[in-house]
């Protein structure tokens, strides 16, 4: 299967097709999944001297890794309060640190693998709602007071209009460290860098079960793979192969349209430095621009699960609502995928066994977290445990309602959060 049809599957750097398991195979470790989790796991672990083989079900990027806006930011899709409370101020300065760390990996991944994926460096948060500046303001101060996390810079109404030029907004909050770009490039870039450390990347390569023990079996419908070790890094792609860990994870749907290429000085006149932009409502909005000056734009997250019919409209209708001075753009490409989020939408990383490790629960901060999570998975097979066994410290509960069940009470429970969008 080819990617899905998208703007970065038609702007992809060329990549081999790679063949399908065959055969009996014995490694050191299996990683489970073709993603940037998967692909960071492999590499950290072929760079240590591992024989590794990744096994992907479809190509390389063709989840959420090769479909996302394309935003890399240091923090979690949840608050940093949820840390707290779960595992102390100290260890959830370890963990903003590390994820701060994250970004840091992959411009040190880009750099070091010379891989062109369009990386530009500025993100920013922006305000909508009455209470929205008072909240960015407060952030900033907590960002700096307690993580030691400065260079941030918070606008008024005012202030913001100089760099985007749309009167939706009521404040921001830059972030110079905050990056955006083209996700498929550095998914399908760290493949080939994982290659040339000497793992074995296999494609078209289905999992249909993973079976514990002193050594891992994992079976696909052309062969095996029997590791010491093994790394799950499905995510939202997971299906039913654990189920006892995709209980504890949702996939949620999230559409982005890319419009025609825009005349370079229109676009910069609209958005100021080639800047990154996330607005906070819980149901949000972002947007960025591509190197070949498009608007990619996305947002209308779908907790059904289902793709609606109208995505291209409905998502072009969010994009003039913001810049109605593009409606005369076409779109010329319209896509979507599903994210994986987690009950407090804290990461879930931990062991389904003592030799079996898995990551998860990106929830919409999966560019740089996900890097960042292959290189503790690494750490914790090579004996070096801490930093990944700092996050098994946060609690995760299975979504309610089983298998049939979930997907509707989910919906029920997001209406809340969209009706507070509102306010």
């Amino acid at each position: 299967m080819e990617h899905v049809r998208s703007y970065y599957a038609a702007s992809a750097n060329p990549a081999p097709l790679r063949e399908p398991l065959r055969g009996d195979v014995i490694a050191d470790v299996c990683v489970v999944g073709g993603g940037i989790a998967g692909c960071s796991t492999a590499l950290h672990l072929a760079e240590r001297g591992f024989k590794v083989v990744l096994l992907e079900a479809e190509r390389i990027g063709w989840g959420a890794s090769g479909r996302s806006g394309g935003q890399a930011l240091p923090g979690f899709g949840t608050s940093m309060a949820t840390l707290v409370d779960q595992v102390g101020r100290d260890d959830a300065r370890r963990m903003w640190d590390i994820s701060v760390e994250g970004v840091e990996l992959l411009r040190r991944r880009v750099e070091q693998h010379r891989i062109d994926c369009d990386l530009h460096w500025g993100q920013m948060h922006v305000g909508v709602r009455p209470r929205h500046p008072a909240e960015l303001a407060s952030w900033q101060q907590e960002l700096e007071r307690d993580y030691g996390y400065g260079g941030l810079r918070y606008m008024s109404k005012a202030e913001l209009r100089e760099w985007l030029a749309t009167d939706r907004y009521n404040s921001g909050l830059y972030d110079p460290r905050g990056a955006h770009l083209h996700p498929l490039n550095y998914t399908l870039g760290l493949a080939a860098a994982a290659e040339q450390a000497g793992a074995t990347v296999y494609e078209r390569s289905a999992v249909t079960r993973v079976t514990p023990g002193n050594r891992v079996r994992i079976e696909t419908a052309g062969g095996t793979v029997t590791a010491d070790f093994a790394a799950i890094c499905c995510n939202a792609y997971i299906g039913e192969l654990v189920p006892r860990i995709r209980a504890r994870m949702m996939p949620v749907g999230t559409y982005i349209v890319a419009t025609e290429p825009i005349d370079p000085d229109r676009l910069r006149a609209t958005i100021r430095d080639n800047v990154a932009v996330t607005d906070i409502n819980w149901v949000l909005d972002y947007f960025r621009c591509s190197a070949d000056h498009r608007l990619l734009f996305g947002g209308r997250v779908s907790y059904s699960g289902l793709d609606p019919l109208n995505t291209r409209s409905v998502t072009r209708a969010r994009m003039i609502k913001v810049f109605p001075q593009f409606k005369d753009l076409r779109i010329e490409h319209a896509w979507g995928g599903w994210l994986d989020v987690t009950m407090n939408r804290a990461p879930d990383f931990n062991r389904m066994a003592p030799n079996i490790y898995y990551a998860q629960g990106f929830s919409g901060h999966g560019i740089a977290l996900t890097g960042m999570a292959g290189g503790l998975i690494a750490e914790a097979i090579a004996g070096q445990a801490g930093r990944f066994d700092l996050f098994t410290k946060l609690s995760h509960r299975d979504f309610p309602g089983g298998r049939l069940l979930r997907t509707p009470l989910l919906v029920l429970g997001m209406l809340w959060y969209r009706l507070r969008d509102l306010l």
